[in-house]
């Protein structure tokens, strides 16, 4: 009867394909119809019908098919939204990278095992891996811009003040306010669009800073113009919200590393994630051996000078930093791994913005108290991040590495360093004489991938 109903069914679909697969996620099978002129015979019909009507048929035939003839079966993995924060956009961050997690191209370290799920969503960063062929993987970081606390009690704050409500759509809410149809009018990023916003890159604003964040802005094609005429109206919240609640990624995307910035280099992101090179936290060497103290110590007084002095005259500052702040990677050379908290100042063209002229709106309030009081731009000491080193990082990783003479020198100039209440050029100097204790201290060696063979060459 069987075979009745299947040469039956060979007439119906002559001018079909009938194409059989097996969902990943379920076990049955399932007959997709085609348009496309095919001939079935009746056998085929009845081992298809076989299929769909007796599942236990498959699990028997795979059991008399040897292992390499079967076809391995890849298996996939899901996503939820809310994970990625893709169900809050375009309250996020972008989409660049999207389809790089959904082709399983970027991987949590957890899916190196067998037993392949999604970490736990509390977390603020995960390790993972990258590639662009299947073949090499490189090491990434996945990153949020606030902890799943944080991202839940602004996106409450947005539904109550804005809604009174409970709970919203943040999108939705976010487009009728007054800042945000100023941004759907506006040509250009100007310095009233984002007076306000809490994070440190934008205290002190320059029309020359604004156009940079626009025209290397990585979220939208066709970057390149200090206009927003490219811009859909999604992009534009997406670029605001980000401003607003953690400016780490634009600073990455501003200051590429291949341009020799001392920062990550920004892969993309997927709602509420970002991903960019990995490094390993200083705070994780603090017990490496003397050399190698030395080395990074001189690396990072190196990054600390050219934030300070650079062609393009930006002053980089931090309003906070430890020793997470910075990472290496797996050849030596020290980054910035945490720009989160790093506000700048032209010191060509000084802020464009009036202090006293402040407004504050819901976008204010997103990462920070509504009440938060920040020091003004002309308050910022030209040697601010040079101070936090001296005082937070440096001590840590040089406590006790040296001999007894060398060691109260370097701990002697440190405590000049991280004197607040000393001149600006009495830092300078006491950083550059610690500067000129430990270059003795590290050595030319192979074991500094990143500035080997060159030092052999260059002594200075």
């Amino acid at each position: 009867r069987q075979e009745e109903r299947a040469l039956s069914l060979s007439g119906q679909i002559s001018h079909n394909f009938i194409n059989v697969y097996q969902k990943s996620d379920q076990s049955q099978w399932v007959l997709e119809m085609k348009s496309r002129p095919y001939c079935l015979c009746s056998n085929f019909v009845i081992f298809l019908l076989s299929l769909l009507c007796f599942p236990d048929f498959s699990s028997t035939l795979e059991g008399k098919v040897s292992p390499t003839s079967s076809p391995r079966v890849k298996p996939s993995y899901s996503f939820g939204r809310a994970f990625l924060g893709l169900d809050k956009c375009n309250a996020c961050i972008g989409t660049s990278i999207c389809k790089k997690f959904f082709k399983e191209e970027i991987r949590f370290d957890s899916w190196l095992s067998s037993h392949l799920k999604l970490p736990p969503n509390y977390l603020p960063r995960y390790y993972g891996n990258y590639t662009d062929d299947a073949k090499s993987w490189r090491p990434v970081e996945i990153s949020r811009l606030m902890t799943k606390y944080q991202h839940d009690q602004s996106d409450k704050r947005i539904c109550t003040s804005l809604t009174f409500a409970k709970s919203c759509s943040i999108e939705r809410a976010l487009w009728k306010t007054e800042r945000f149809q100023k941004w759907l009018k506006a040509k250009r990023l100007t310095p009233d669009l984002v007076q306000g916003l809490p994070t440190p890159l934008l205290r002190c604003p320059s029309q020359r800073l604004l156009d940079r964040i626009v025209r290397r802005y990585a979220e939208v094609a066709d970057a390149g113009s200090i206009f927003m005429d490219h811009f859909s109206d999604r992009d534009k919240l997406r670029l605001l919200y980000t401003l607003s609640v953690n400016t780490h990624p634009i600073i990455l995307q501003i200051f590429p590393e291949a341009e020799g910035w001392p920062f990550l280099k920004y892969l993309g992101s997927c709602g509420r994630l970002i991903v960019s090179t990995s490094t390993r936290p200083l705070r994780e060497l603090y017990s490496v051996s003397p050399d190698v103290a030395a080395d990074l110590a001189l690396q990072l007084l190196a990054i600390i000078d050219s934030m300070m002095n650079n062609d393009l005259n930006y002053y980089f500052y931090f309003t906070h930093l430890d020793a997470d702040t910075f990472g290496v990677f797996t050849n030596g050379l020290l980054f910035v791994r945490d720009a989160s908290n790093l506000g700048i100042i032209d010191v060509q063209e000084g802020t464009a913005l009036m202090e006293d002229q402040q407004e504050h709106d819901i976008f204010s309030c997103l990462a920070v108290d509504c009440q938060a009081v920040f020091p003004s731009c002309n308050s910022i000491k030209h040697t601010q991040s040079l101070i936090m080193v001296c005082e937070e990082v440096l001590p840590k990783l040089l406590k006790g590495k040296f001999l007894p003479s060398i060691q109260e020198e370097i701990d002697s100039a440190l405590a000049i360093c991280a004197d607040r209440s000393l001149a600006l050029q009495e830092v300078i100097s006491a950083a550059q004489k610690l500067a000129e204790i430990l270059k003795p201290l590290r050595p030319c060696h192979s074991h500094f991938a990143y500035r080997y063979p060159d030092c052999k060459y260059h002594t200075k």
